[in-house]
């Protein structure tokens, strides 16, 4: 996407709980008059009510939000509206999808078809021990089984290593 005539782009990819410095960085830069422009409503808010505070606090410095791929701009009422409307469809889909993978899950363990995540680096606990019994530092045995330097420590640090 070009930048649409941004005076400075702000990019981030976080987990849904990590802190989001880059997003709140780019609420300081925010000046009174200015838009801030998102590629997409679900990479600013987390929930409706996180979106609400987004808006609040833009609005108290006068900072209208635009948002790319649906077209909406709360420099005015409709957009205001639509940004609302959208943002309850958005969180309403969310739970919807969480509360069928829920019923997934459950039904798969009922069946004894979920087991969940294959344990990876448990599994080469041995491995991990012949080859730090080798002399091999804990990050090269990591990069040679394709695991985390921690996951190695673990594996060390076991009852009985």
């Amino acid at each position: 996407m070009d930048h649409i005539g941004c005076e400075k782009v702000f990019q981030e990819q976080v987990s849904l709980v990590a802190p989001r410095k880059v997003l709140n960085a780019a609420f300081e830069f925010a000046r009174c008059g200015d838009t801030l422009l998102v590629t997409k409503l679900d990479r600013l808010a987390r929930s409706v009510t996180h979106l609400g505070n987004i808006i609040a606090m833009l609005e108290d410095k006068g900072v209208a939000l635009r948002i790319v791929n649906l077209g909406v701009d709360t420099a005015t009422p409709i957009g205001k509206l639509m940004l609302n409307v959208l943002g309850g469809v958005a969180q309403f889909e969310r739970e919807m999808m969480l509360e069928r993978q829920r019923e997934g899950i459950a039904k798969a363990k009922a069946e004894g078809a979920y087991k969940g995540r294959k344990p990876t680096a448990r599994a080469k606990a041995e491995e991990v021990k012949a080859l730090a019994a080798k002399g091999l530092s804990m990050a090269v045995i990591a990069l040679k089984l394709g695991i985390g330097k921690g996951s190695v420590h673990r594996a060390l640090s076991a009852k009985g290593a």
